[in-house]
């Protein structure tokens, strides 16, 4: 049974989330608008698909001029970071109801990831507050995409501008990380990844390829150097251990 409280402390762990939310989901509301849709098919979209990245994507593309297949693809590609965030939260959900299970692992998004996973880590979480996380972010997402159909038109804000919101929160994101070894060697590959997918017209996959291709050199980078991700040395962190 889920209580008063439950919901409450819910609430205040995706409020964070929700602003955020509303910053991106008014300009991608406002992109969609630009292709043709109302704010029906966008509130549609926003429960059903619920990938900030990919509903991104689909108009940016569009506009670009790209075929449909790849549009699906290039998404689907994105996307597939979805099934490794709901296989992380397997061992919570081991003693859950199956159906509240399911409801939390197909809801679940960068940003509700990060916050669930340490919630979990302190403790006293459930799956149903996480769930309820989820719920709360997808609400926000879903209101600030239909506002930015409704109100794009008055705004008057370029596309460029708008379809530039998302990269912006993952620059803001990069910044906000502690440039360790690793992080650098993690950025560098992955720019270098992006860029030569690009020159050889892999325009879709590019973001995928070159992330996936910064996260193993990191991993190998750190490997040799016997540190961990986070920049510290194994061997002094077995000391202050010990």
């Amino acid at each position: 049974m889920i209580s008063r409280d439950d919901i409450r402390q819910s609430f205040q762990a995706a409020f964070p989330i929700m602003l955020g939310y509303v910053a991106i989901g008014i300009p991608c509301g406002i992109l969609s608008n630009s292709i043709g849709m109302n704010a029906l098919q966008v509130f549609v979209m926003s429960i059903v698909f619920y990938s900030g990245a990919g509903q991104f994507m689909i108009p940016n593309m569009w506009i670009a001029g790209a075929p449909m297949a790849s549009i699906i693809a290039s998404v689907s590609l994105v996307n597939t970071r979805q099934m490794l965030y709901s296989a992380a939260f397997a061992p919570v959900c081991r003693t859950a109801n199956k159906l509240l299970s399911f409801m939390f692992a197909a809801s679940v998004t960068d940003e509700s990831y990060g916050v669930n996973v340490i919630k979990f880590e302190e403790g006293g979480w459930t799956v149903a507050r996480a769930t309820m996380v989820n719920a709360f972010s997808n609400s926000s997402w879903t209101l600030s995409n239909v506002l930015g159909v409704l109100v794009g038109d008055a705004i008057g804000i370029p596309l460029a501008v708008a379809a530039f919101a998302m990269t912006s929160i993952f620059i803001c994101l990069l910044l906000d990380q502690k440039m360790t070894p690793s992080n650098v060697v993690a950025i560098v590959v992955a720019f270098i990844g992006v860029f030569v997918c690009k020159c050889v017209g892999l325009s879709g996959p590019a973001i995928l390829i070159g992330a996936v291709c910064g996260v193993v050199a990191a991993m190998v980078f750190a490997t040799v150097r016997g540190e961990s991700l986070h920049g510290e040395a194994d061997g002094s962190r077995e000391a202050e251990v010990s």
